[in-house]
């Protein structure tokens, strides 16, 4: 599928990004672009950076070379020294979806939902809570506005995470295996919700080991395996044709135990 015209600059750029966490150098110069609208799934083995690709790009993490530019502003340079003001231009840009919901566990639904909007981004707190109102209410939450997270399932946590998240109005979602800490039955309701998303035209980028839901959603995957992108094309090419010999021993791996061969 294809929401986006190439030929549009890119929401997000980021070139030749490098981490390391001691002797391990989990990013070897990763090139990600993103256009408005485009969704992009990384794949691949577990440690292959894919977690760290996500949080540099939402500021939570600093790499040690590369740079980020959003939305045709000015690049990030890691090679030089990163201000905090650069890390919040980036973390204001985006809105990150995790494994573990990271909810408040002393606030309500809907106090976790509004926090963000009123007391980070400034915005009037009736304004906030209408607008969070109205976000539960399409995930199907609006009768848990007052509910505690211990109160909820784990879907129905992760489903108040990601409304948290589009409280923010972000231009960019970022999700890390948002399914991968829920139990199987309850895996569907949560993607159904990113799928819908998808659908309307919201950009992202999302980490999953969820292989149909890649094929489904995705306008392009990325696979990484030792903090590289191996390989990178549409659902059905990736998928159905890999190039790479890592990308055909991963998807062997992978795929067979869901086709049932």
């Amino acid at each position: 599928m294809s929401r986006t015209d190439p030929s549009d600059a890119p929401l997000l750029a980021a070139t030749q990004l490098h981490k390391r966490f001691g002797a391990n150098e989990v990013l070897r110069g990763i090139d990600l672009t993103l256009h408005r609208g485009e969704v992009v799934v990384l794949i691949g083995p577990s440690g292959s950076g894919k977690t760290t690709v996500l949080r540099s790009l939402n500021g939570l993490e600093t790499p040690d070379a590369g740079t980020i530019a959003v939305d045709g502003g000015p690049e990030i340079d890691f090679a030089g020294r990163v201000s905090s003001q650069q890390r919040f231009a980036l973390r204001d840009r985006s809105a990150m979806v995790f494994q573990h919901h990271n909810l408040f566990p002393h606030f309500t639904v809907l106090e976790n939902v509004i926090e963000g909007p009123w007391r980070v981004q400034g915005r009037p707190k009736g304004e906030a809570i209408d607008a969070a109102r109205l976000l539960l209410d399409r995930v199907g939450l609006a009768d848990k506005e007052n509910a505690r997270p211990h109160q909820l399932s784990g879907g129905q946590q992760q489903r108040v995470g990601i409304v948290r998240a589009l409280a923010l109005r972000p231009d960019l979602l970022l999700f890390d295996e948002p399914t991968s800490a829920l139990d199987p039955e309850l895996v569907g309701e949560v993607l159904l919700v990113i799928k819908e998303l998808a659908d309307e035209g919201w950009s992202m980028v999302v980490v999953t080991h969820e292989l149909s839901f890649a094929r489904e959603a995705a306008d392009r995957v990325l696979f990484m395996d030792g903090g590289v992108v191996v390989e990178q094309g549409p659902p059905a090419q990736l998928f159905g044709a890999p190039q790479h010999e890592r990308t055909q021993k991963f998807l062997t791996r992978i795929l067979r135990p869901l086709d049932g061969t």
